[in-house]
């Protein structure tokens, strides 16, 4: 009977046939093989990655343009960019967290010394020049400040807008916060370095400070050229100088701006783009295009 039931089981489940596992155990090397050129054929064609972080003056608008315009043009890359003010493009070049920094002022020597340290030496590109607008609601009928009247208006000596020919009404400061270039490089032109009124508002970014102002019939706040026009706001003259492009050499608060590289640390496609950034006719197209002043 137990024979019986062991012949039956073998119905059931027949033993392999042993003419079929050479070519069995032949197609899964096959298959693995093929599988692992496959991965291989993947990682040689893998896209490289550019990491960017720093001024949200530049990170903003014109160098994700630039990466779009340049992927465009067939260079098979992917981006990385993080616009959180100028002074984390130090801090991740110095961390090795990024390759490329975007800064609206030029390197602090304590930024140089905290690079030294570690043996790495900055190097720095010229990315364009900018003019730091002073924008007012558009129902505001004040349309130029002289510095004196924008350093008292920025250090809280002066909180009325009927101190300076406009109507009555408190004046509501907007700023960028302390890790912007542009916080700084105001306050160094504008304001003679003094320090800025305890009431003032601080914003993340330019597009932040618009928006604001935009909102407030009271409000001022400065922002980079590219986005000194937009709902609600109007930029003032300055001096008697309109914030325009061609009028750069006179106005009184113009800057340039850069990026910065490791020297030695730059990868090929890093150092590919970022010279492609600063030289192209094309890179330097979209610089106007986003009403930047090109370098060249």
């Amino acid at each position: 009977m137990l024979r019986r039931e062991l012949i039956r089981s073998t119905k059931w489940f027949p033993y392999p046939n042993t003419t079929t596992i050479p070519k069995t155990i032949h197609r899964m090397k096959k298959t693995a093989i093929l599988a692992a050129f496959a991965a291989f054929a993947v990682a040689a064609v893998a896209e490289d990655k550019i990491v960017i972080k720093g001024s949200d003056t530049l990170g903003a608008k014109l160098v994700p343009q630039l990466a779009e315009a340049y992927k465009g043009a067939g260079n098979s890359v992917s981006f990385e960019i993080a616009a959180e003010g100028s002074s984390t493009a130090f801090t991740a070049l110095l961390e090795g967290a990024g390759d490329i920094g975007m800064s609206s002022r030029g390197i602090k020597q304590k930024e140089i010394d905290a690079l030294a340290a570690k043996g790495m030496k900055q190097v720095e590109w010229l990315a364009g020049f900018d003019m730091i607008g002073v924008i007012v609601n558009e129902k505001n009928p004040v349309k130029n400040l002289t510095k004196e009247q924008i350093k008292s208006i920025f250090v809280g000596e002066v909180t009325d807008w009927s101190e300076v020919g406009g109507p009555a009404g408190p004046i509501s400061i907007y700023t960028r916060n302390t890790s912007s270039g542009t916080f700084k490089a105001f306050q160094e032109m504008a304001m003679d370095e003094k320090d800025y009124s305890k009431d003032a508002q601080m914003m993340a970014g330019n597009e932040q400070i618009a928006q604001e102002v935009g909102k407030n019939a009271n409000g001022i706040g400065y922002v980079g050229l590219a986005f000194a026009t937009g709902e609600g706001i109007k930029a003032i003259s300055v001096e008697g100088v309109e914030l325009k492009a061609e009028n750069a050499k006179q106005y009184p608060i113009a800057r340039s701006l850069y990026y910065y590289t490791v020297e030695g640390k730059l990868s090929p496609a890093a150092e590919k783009f970022v010279k492609w950034a600063t030289t192209s006719d094309e890179a330097l197209a979209i610089v106007k295009k986003v009403h930047f002043i090109p370098a060249k």
